[in-house]
């Protein structure tokens, strides 16, 4: 009787002590999240991720890539002019683009519209709801999701000087709140 009380608190102890780790090595790997207001975060990645090489266009038809934007702090939001939520978005971008918008930082916000009648589709969206400070980018293919697993719109990402992802939102955001301008500067003091 007393080999086996011995044996099971044992394994007692072996099974706490395991759970514990478990628990600890969770809490390690648990994200840092960046308050965008209304319980929204920014899901900080724990390093850096390059990221595919995107072609897209702008509002002259010019070919760009993300490399165009290389040491920036760039905000790319992936949008759809037949999704509520982006369209719903859209303005807070331009309000953080006239904020912060510059040398260090700029939003990108990149059409997924489908061909050149897409473009066409951005543009009068611009103009019907005011955009004044966004610049028209547009991706034709609609392959910029995926390649950057941005399965549902809005997706927005946050790269640093290099083109590499350091956060991530599914979803709609209130990108001019008092706590989403919060979060871009310390990102924007961090780049520096």
């Amino acid at each position: 009787m007393k080999v086996r009380r011995r044996w099971l608190i044992a394994a007692a102890a072996v099974g706490g002590a395991a759970a514990g780790m478990s628990l600890f090595l969770l809490r390690q790997r648990q994200p840092r999240l960046e308050p965008l207001g209304d319980g929204k975060h920014l899901v900080m990645l724990s390093a850096p991720k390059p990221l595919p090489a995107l072609r897209f266009a702008d509002d002259n038809g010019r070919t760009l890539r993300l490399d165009h934007f290389r040491g920036k702090l760039v905000l790319l939001n992936i949008w759809a002019t037949w999704c509520p939520p982006c369209v719903a978005e859209m303005p807070s971008l331009d309000r953080l683009q006239a904020m912060l918008g510059g040398g260090d930082f700029e939003v990108v916000a990149l059409s997924i519209d489908a061909g050149g009648a897409g473009l066409n589709a951005v543009r009068r969206f611009f103009d019907s709801v005011g955009i004044r400070y966004l610049r028209v980018y547009h991706d034709a293919s609609g392959k910029a999701g995926f390649d950057l697993g941005a399965f549902a719109v809005p997706t927005t990402l946050l790269l640093n000087g290099l083109g590499h992802e350091i956060g991530r939102i599914t979803g709609e955001a209130a990108w001019d709140s008092p706590e989403a301008i919060a979060t871009i500067r310390r990102q924007l003091a961090a780049h520096r």
